[in-house]
């Protein structure tokens, strides 16, 4: 990913924070045929090692694990996005850009195939998404659960190499970063993401 040193973001735990909160990310990684594959999914980000750990699950249907397991495996999390207007600019000379937030993040992915390490990543999906559903998964039939548990192919990615980018106009002077800040502040729920970033991040 291309990181200008004022997008740069190293603090491990910030990287963390933000794969958590911005946890639907897509995995790239070689597939069995010419053209690109890319697969989006929920994932559980744990703050285990050195850069943390990934988990997640296929649908036992998509043929993408096949192809994945055992190699090197990018993950990206998108975060909030928003067109930047340069009428926020006290330059006139100034053309639009876009602020984002994303984290690349890199590692060997490795199969979890056996049912009790699949239900206990599942336990971890509904905890980190709905926490008061996991009574009511707990209470289901064995023979659903297990024919549930039989339909995907858990994962793990032990986290290698992580890049974060969070493009919130440092680049800009005072007076334009308060002027685009105020401007998402009131905007979208992207925009006010953003904005949150902004403001936390200029302290």
């Amino acid at each position: 990913m291309y990181i200008p040193r004022f997008n740069q973001i190293t603090d491990r735990s910030l990287m963390l924070e933000a794969m958590q909160r911005y946890s639907f990310a897509i995995l790239f990684g070689p597939a069995n045929h010419a053209a690109p594959v890319a697969t989006h999914l929920p994932l559980v980000v744990k703050d285990e090692g050195e850069h943390g750990v990934l988990e997640g699950h296929f649908a036992h249907a998509n043929p993408h694990w096949k192809s994945l397991a055992g190699q090197e495996t990018l993950v990206v999390f998108p975060g909030p996005h928003s067109y930047v207007s340069p009428t926020l600019y006290t330059e006139d000379l100034s053309v639009p850009t876009w602020n984002y937030i994303a984290i690349h993040a890199s590692g060997t992915l490795q199969l979890m195939e056996d049912m009790e390490a699949k239900e206990e990543l599942l336990r971890g999906l509904i905890n980190a998404n709905e926490p008061s559903y996991l009574a009511r998964w707990e209470r289901m039939p064995d023979g659903f659960r297990h024919t549930m548990l039989a339909g995907i192919m858990g994962f793990r990615i032990p986290i290698a190499h992580i890049e974060g980018k969070f493009k919130i106009s440092q680049n800009r002077g005072a007076a334009d970063r308060q002027n685009v800040q105020a401007a998402h502040a009131s905007g979208s729920s992207d925009q006010q993401e953003l904005a949150a970033w902004m403001q936390r991040l200029s302290r």
